[in-house]
């Protein structure tokens, strides 16, 4: 029988990457989203069944867990994705935009886990993957509230190996760099609402971002580093994708914290 994995936000992006590979590598794809008929490339394959999901709705992650249980018997891998960036100071965000980072980027991975983990229980194992990103290892300007649900996460994830081992459970995370996507457009979000003390460095910042985009990784790129973690049956849990992540973290890890701190604020032209 085939196997079958559940995955959020999976109507563009890395979602939609991921539900087309492991659908043409032989899977069944629980393709969950906010709105299904934005999918229609997704109805071509007839492994996949795309299936209404808001994260942020404890009772619509429980109705779609339950969908998908009721299209197959068994789920072998969840892949939580859905998520969007919010960048800006934190000084000018709002309570509702804060809540909301939250309920998407972390909240809802913690319901949808809380969802799948007595099925991977009573059914002998299973595979979570929670998409991260190199902004849940290292932490960039402007972005610290993104950076303080993608850690979270981090962390949920690394605490949850010794709870979920016992019972055959792997969990994993993918923490991509830059990714040729709709994220930094439509997924991207912005803390202010109009002029703030900090446009000037805001803008430096911004500058700064847009020349990285030559070395971001297609969302097939990473979907393939997904596909790794789901089936190479190790005990791995941290799968860095992408160069410009793997090459950021690597300086990270083998810099003091006030080097690392003095190259990022000379790279964004914060330090002038």
């Amino acid at each position: 029988m085939s196997k079958v994995i559940f995955i959020t936000g999976a109507s563009s992006g890395i979602g939609k990457a991921a539900a087309i590979l492991f659908a043409e590598r032989g899977w069944n794809v629980a393709a969950t989203m906010r709105n299904p008929d934005h999918a229609t490339d997704l109805h071509q394959y007839p492994s996949i069944k795309c299936c209404t999901l808001d994260v942020t709705q404890p009772d619509s992650v429980r109705q779609a867990v339950d969908q998908a249980l009721q299209d197959w018997p068994r789920i072998d891998v969840l892949l939580n994705n859905a998520g969007y960036g919010l960048f800006g100071p934190l000084e000018t965000v709002s309570e509702a935009k804060l809540m909301d980072q939250f309920q998407t980027n972390v909240f809802g991975t913690m319901r949808t886990i809380q969802a799948l983990t007595p099925h991977f229980r009573e059914s002998g194992g299973g595979t979570i993957i929670n998409i991260t990103s190199i902004g849940g290892l290292v932490g960039l300007p402007f972005n610290a509230i993104y950076h303080a649900t993608k850690f979270g996460v981090d962390g949920l994830s690394e605490s949850l190996n010794y709870e979920l081992r016992p019972f055959n459970i792997r969990v994993k995370v993918v923490a991509p760099g830059g990714v040729a996507t709709d994220f930094a457009g439509r997924s991207l979000k912005q803390t202010m609402d109009g002029a703030s003390p900090y446009d000037e460095r805001i803008q430096q910042v911004m500058a700064a971002f847009s020349k990285r985009g030559g070395q971001y990784s297609s969302s097939e790129q990473i979907a393939e580093v997904i596909y790794e973690a789901a089936t190479d049956g190790t005990d791995r849990l941290r799968y860095v994708a992408g160069k410009d992540a793997q090459d950021l973290y690597t300086r990270w890890k083998d810099m003091s914290n006030e080097d690392f701190f003095a190259m990022i604020q000379q790279a964004y032209g914060l330090n002038q």
